[in-house]
């Protein structure tokens, strides 16, 4: 934000340059007057209270005086806040807005019940760019058409990733012969092996719409497979799975965009077929790819365990063969995003190069006096991160951060300050422009926020140390040492505090957990982190000269210290599930955030009644009283205590998982299976059942019943659902050819094709009256979007049941 500002235009002595850092120090608060006091007519004298004059009462001189106070500051309030408006344009807050709005049409782009065509975010942006030209000569106009334009660029750039995406997405589960050639290999933590796929061919059958890319797992893969190998073998193709409840994570919308049309398993081991020619860049994307995989197994063999696993994830990027419990016990301790390379890695990266770098060239004092040994170290370290991005496998998380600092390591090569809000804006529309999908995302949303907030309290704390410069008083080393751990633990716990209170509550809407002992594990493990990270980047360098096994033997010692103190404060950690919050909450408190880290001016106590407004709006939502999965086969309730009631032995342990946190269950209460020759069950009552009953499942038939009285029902035949017509007040029936047998308006029957078609199902039960039928909203909307076109396709969506490959005939007829 550096550099002239329209008032250094309007005359000679204003300064022509503005101190970024000091633009975030609040100027003290404009004291305004109070009532002017009132006017003395001639031949009178001001009578002795003028509070309340003689005659008059107290309460009438009260309401006399504010109105008198209203009309004296409303005026001086709406013209300091003109005032404030002004000096915030003239610091560059315009520029720092444009992600802002970008990012709010890219939003409403992807909540548009409809896919638009291109006309009309065309006609949009091209209308509203003619007004902003048409309207420069009213500053207020011009300004609201170009936040309009923005608003129709980010549109009109997520229609264009749409369109260029064009994933084929596979409709309906088939068994194929499949023929392609391998992106990636990863070692997953049950030992099988996840092959994400180019499909070349299918056959038996052909596919008439085959997907381009596929990501299928097998028990075992030849040991010469790597990236860029031909292989062949019969697989199960599983199209994209929708959310697993509405308003939850969606696996269509993310493969779309990841150019994955379809996932699941070979049905043997897959085998290598002789090579063809390829173009250059997969060649080259296939040599990248084998020298992470080697790179990959040299970590895993020299460090072997988790902590291997861990190594590999933090170095190349690969996370597949981390063990479950320690990701769950760093996401209890809220330190996962050390796994996920992104800012924090490229950042330790960066400085640990550009450290070892200037501390080098101090060696030299000559050299160094003489040349911009800063700009030779940033340079360095812009190559060392677009390297460490290249080998990490070009995440996302890692790509965005990469341009984050990148533009950082620019601004320092050519003398600008690096950590700014400017730069932040800079990255974050490049990030919009390139992918507006991951506006919508987690990744996105927390790490801006979390950066946002780290920046500008950080230049708050920079103006406020400088307005309060002074002499250091004369220390011992004991007390000057003691003073520097302090203030580094300081400084640690409070960007741990500041980057969790910015991130918390999108990290409850979209993950409907919380992390209370995040500091502790933070302040405990990040020096270890940094230490490791240090030693990583060591171990990068040395491996091409083979020198790099003390390094890791040191990296893998840190990583277990770093497990073994994720897992203690995991086994201490409270329950982390806190349930569903309500959307305008998370809105209000994004808008607060916006308007608290951009501004400068006393103008970001506007923040203040936003983030009251979303905090107090956050239980503003209704908990559903049944889910159920979009293939009909698992549904749940809660029960009360704590409890989560689920008809299914062997559930889905991801879609249960996402169940208890968003329900706040602690405990699964599986079903009481009663076989065929069972008797108790054929006289059982339904209408017997007791509030808050579990399910009990006959052969084809399974009853709940909810604290409200609703009695549930999940039946597998359609022939059999009419039976619960009589008690039941949900029905759901796993059965593709299902229909409504009740016709009664009271009891709400949901089918498999239902599901197939809109996705998984929230039901609400009128917990006030019983006349009233239940409420279903379901995950997936009509006319469908892109990415879930294919629904449409399945053969249960089409009332068919599931493909079975026909029976050849027996060579003899049976005797």
């Amino acid at each position: 934000m550096a550099g002239a500002g329209r008032a250094a235009e309007e005359g000679d002595d204003v300064v022509a340059g503005v101190s970024e850092r000091s633009l975030f120090a609040m100027p003290a608060p404009v004291s305004l007057p109070l009532a002017p006091p009132p006017l003395q007519q001639p031949g009178k004298s001001l009578p002795p209270d003028v509070s309340a004059p003689p005659g008059v009462p107290a309460v009438r001189a009260a309401s006399r005086l504010r109105r008198e106070f209203g009309r004296a500051s409303w005026p001086r309030l709406r013209n300091g806040v003109a005032r404030a408006a002004e000096l915030e344009l003239d610091r560059g807050v315009a520029f720092l807005l444009i992600p802002v709005f970008l990012a709010c049409g890219s939003v409403a782009y992807f909540s548009l019940a409809a896919e638009p065509g291109f006309a009309k975010p065309l006609a949009i942006a091209i209308l509203m760019a003619l007004c902003a030209l048409v309207s420069r000569s009213w500053s207020k106009t011009h300004l609201c058409f170009m936040a309009a334009l923005l608003c129709a660029l980010g549109m009109l750039a997520g229609k264009v990733e749409t369109w260029r995406a064009g994933t084929r997405m596979l409709g309906s589960e088939i068994s194929t012969q499949i023929t392609g050639r391998v992106v990636s290999v990863d070692q997953m933590e049950t030992g099988r092996i996840r092959l994400t796929i180019d499909v070349t061919s299918t056959a038996r059958p052909k596919l008439r719409y085959a997907p381009e890319r596929v990501r299928l797992s097998a028990r075992k893969v030849p040991a010469e497979v790597t990236a860029g190998s031909l292989v062949t073998g019969y697989a199960k193709l599983l199209p994209p799975t929708g959310p697993v409840r509405p308003d939850s994570y969606d696996f269509s919308f993310d493969s779309y965009f990841a150019g994955i049309g379809a996932s699941g398993f070979f049905l043997g081991n897959p085998k290598i077929v002789s090579a063809d020619d390829r173009p250059l860049w997969a060649a080259l994307s296939a040599a990248i790819e084998s020298a992470r995989e080697s790179i990959a197994d040299h970590i895993r063999d020299s460090i072997g365990g988790a902590e291997g696993e861990i190594a590999a994830a933090l170095i190349v990027g690969v996370r597949a063969g981390i063990p479950d419990e320690i990701n769950e016990a760093m996401r209890r301790t809220g330190i996962y995003h050390i796994i996920s390379i992104s800012g924090l890695h490229m950042a330790l990266v960066a400085g640990t190069v550009m450290g070892l770098l200037r501390g080098g060239f101090a060696l030299f004092p000559n050299f160094s006096s003489r040349r911009p040994v800063k700009k030779y170290a940033a340079a360095a370290a812009l190559f060392s991160i677009a390297a460490y991005l290249v080998i990490s496998g070009v995440v996302v998380a890692a790509e965005r951060s990469f341009i984050m600092l990148a533009v950082m390591l620019i601004a320092v090569l050519f003398d600008r300050a690096a950590l700014t809000m400017r730069n932040l804006a800079i990255s974050a529309i490049a990030v919009i422009v390139v992918s507006p999908h991951e506006v919508v995302g987690p990744s996105f949303q927390m790490s801006f926020a979390a950066t946002a907030a780290l920046v500008g309290a950080y230049a708050g704390w920079s103006d406020r140390k400088a307005d309060k410069a002074r002499t250091p008083p004369q220390r011992t080393l004991p007390g000057l040492l003691t003073r520097k751990l302090l203030l580094a633990t300081g400084r640690l716990a409070m960007t741990s505090i500041i980057a969790g209170s910015a991130t918390a509550l999108f990290a409850i809407w979209h993950f409907q957990r919380v992390s209370p002992l995040s500091l502790f594990a933070n302040l405990a493990v990040m020096p270890i982190v940094s230490v490791v990270m240090f030693l990583a980047v060591a171990s990068a360098l040395l491996m091409p000269f083979g020198f790099d096994g003390p390094s890791l033997y040191l990296m893998g010692k840190g990583l277990t210290v770093m497990i073994t103190i994720s897992g203690w404060i995991s086994q201490r950690s409270p329950v982390d599930a806190v349930g569903l919050i309500s959307q305008q909450s998370v809105l209000l408190v994004a808008i607060a955030l916006v308007i608290a880290t951009m501004a400068t001016t006393w103008l970001r106590l506007a923040a203040l009644p936003f983030a009251l407004a979303g905090l107090l709006t956050v239980s503003d939502t209704r908990t559903p009283d049944v889910l159920i999965s979009e293939d009909a086969r698992l549904v749940a309730l809660p029960i009360g205590g704590g409890e989560l009631a689920i008809n299914r032995a062997r559930p889905n342990e991801f879609t249960v998982d996402n169940w208890k946190r968003a329900l706040k269950s602690e405990t699964i209460v599986a079903p009481e299976l009663f076989d065929s020759g069972d008797r108790q069950f054929d006289v059982f009552d339904p209408a017997q059942l007791p509030a808050g009953a579990p399910f009990y499942c006959f052969t084809g038939l399974c009853m709940a019943r909810h604290p409200s009285g609703a009695i549930i029902a999940q039946v597998e035949d359609r022939k059999d659902a009419w039976r619960a017509c009589a008690y039941a007040d949900l029905i759901v029936i796993d059965d593709p050819g299902g229909y409504d047998p009740c016709h009664n308006p009271l009891v709400l029957v949901i089918t498999k094709r239902q599901l197939a078609r809109n996705g998984s199902a929230a039901v609400f039960f009128d917990q006030q009256s019983a006349t009233e039928p239940a409420q279903v909203s379901f995950a997936v909307d009509r006319p469908y979007r892109p990415w879930h076109e294919q629904r449409k396709f399945s053969r249960e969506a089409r009332g068919l049941p599931p493909y079975r490959k026909p029976e050849k005939p027996n060579a003899e007829p049976a005797q």
